[in-house]
């Protein structure tokens, strides 16, 4: 049985006007900058953003979550904030035993240490929006406990609001991308992250989806010890994906690694319809027998089929310089009323992320030696959009594309070198709307996925 218990914490009242002060001085700072920049008062945008960094750092929830989101989507903010805000990893500062045991009794009731033979003090890791404790069960398995922080619910209402504010003023300022869409994306994928039964569905259907994909491993979910706030999984042992690209990693290691990052990502999206929207190295773990390990299933996005036919369309698009397929594609993702000067511009950023799909051939992710060859072209792309009057982009469009654009840079960090053309079409080969939509509703009813909150 699932208890609950109000008085978890006394201190959260006095935490959460602390929190209100710093989000809001944080937002407030940038808002009262970047508005000062535009009466022509100079700022030092650099130093400014530290500072925002660090004072976000120290929020546990979805403010600090959002600052890595929003860090991964083109102008959402100007370049100076999202690189500082791109730094920013999941270490909050882990809350102690007393209060764990608190939060776990109102999970799993007073007697919830008979279900343990052990249960480790300390956290193993600290998130954004909780922390993880290593445990065994009295059959010997080892597991992991993933315990929410207290109060999130409310937390999230609050933060999102102080972002709504920040995209707002910085939109008044900058007209290229406008983000309504993606700023009701955000809020409506961070209410289902605080929902750990809906993460449990996740998991239970990426194991479904990869089950003939031995280069990936999924935990299963220990479904009597997992509740709305607590997910219990196996313990996976493994090394973390950072501290594994070196130097020393062979060649041959770094493309196992890209190839089976590129499966774990594109075999359910191609094949099912569904995107994991957090490619970030905390993610992920390769074990003992080289195989990669998923970990975190909490910002996971399903499509109906002629989405992800307009993807596939516009790669195809790309590679034969088709306009007339490249405006079918945008206008089946949702994009509205696009002008032909909007799609010229929208193609020269779509050319640029297909083209590893495009040429059949062994190549890096990107083959341009520039290293700052994606930020010029997206400063390129951002001018020619504001010329245009820029464009809104569809709630759909987000997690995907960032999706894209995380595992492309963790593509680039690996230094891998593979035919990401064959690996792509291989994926696709079969392809068809019908068949993605049929074999979605029977993965989705097998894992029992809650219908996404819209």
């Amino acid at each position: 049985m699932v208890h609950n218990n109000d008085n978890l914490d006394k201190t959260s009242l006095f935490s959460g006007m602390k929190r209100m002060v710093n989000s809001t001085r944080a937002v407030g700072g940038i808002a009262a900058r970047l508005a000062g920049e535009k009466m022509g008062i100079p700022i030092n945008k650099a130093s400014h953003a530290e500072e925002l960094k660090n004072i976000l750092g120290n929020l546990k929830g979805p403010m600090m979550k959002v600052a890595q989101l929003i860090s991964t989507i083109p102008n959402i903010l100007p370049d100076e904030y999202a690189d500082e805000l791109a730094q920013l990893q999941s270490n909050a500062p882990p809350m102690g035993w007393s209060f764990v045991r608190r939060r776990m009794r109102g999970e799993l009731g007073p007697n919830w240490e008979t279900a343990f033979d052990e249960f480790s003090h300390e956290a193993v890791a600290a998130a954004s929006l909780g922390q993880v404790h290593k445990a065994k069960l009295h059959d010997g398995r080892e597991v992991a406990c993933k315990l929410q922080y207290p109060d999130m619910i409310s937390t999230v209402e609050s933060d999102l609001k102080q972002l709504r504010l920040l995209i707002a003023l910085y939109h008044r300022l900058d007209n290229a991308i406008k983000q309504d869409e993606v700023y009701k994306e955000l809020v409506t994928r961070l209410q289902e992250e605080l929902d750990y039964k809906r993460e449990a569905a996740n998991l239970r259907l990426f194991s479904y989806m990869l089950k003939n994909n031995d280069t990936t491993v999924i935990p299963n979910v220990i479904e009597n010890l997992s509740t709305e706030r607590l997910i219990t999984m196996d313990w996976i042992e493994g090394k973390n994906l950072r501290s594994l690209i070196t130097p020393e990693l062979d060649q041959a290691h770094r493309n196992n690694i890209a190839r089976a990052l590129f499966k774990a990502w594109y075999i359910p999206f191609y094949q099912y319809g569904v995107i994991h929207g957090d490619p970030h190295m905390g993610n992920f773990l390769i074990n003992h027998q080289n195989q990669l390990c998923l970990l975190d299933f909490g910002s996971i996005r399903i499509f109906q089929g002629k989405f992800v036919k307009g993807v596939i369309d516009l790669c195809r698009a790309v590679e034969t310089n088709n306009e007339e397929l490249a405006y079918q594609a945008y206008t089946s993702w949702g994009f509205k009323n696009i002008s032909k000067e909007t799609m010229t511009v929208l193609n020269e950023w779509a050319s640029f992320l297909y083209a590893p799909l495009t040429q059949d051939k062994d190549r890096y992710i990107q083959d341009d030696t520039d290293p700052d060859l994606g930020r010029k072209l997206a400063n390129k792309v951002h001018k020619g959009l504001q010329q245009a009057g820029g464009v809104t982009p569809p709630r759909e469009f987000v997690l995907v594309d960032r999706s894209a654009i995380g595992l492309g840079s963790l593509f680039t960090r690996l230094n891998a070198k593979l035919n990401w053309h064959q690996l792509f079409q291989e994926i696709i080969a079969d392809f068809d709307v019908d068949k993605l939509d049929q074999e979605q509703e029977k993965a989705i009813e097998l894992a029992r996925v809650p219908p996404p909150l819209e």
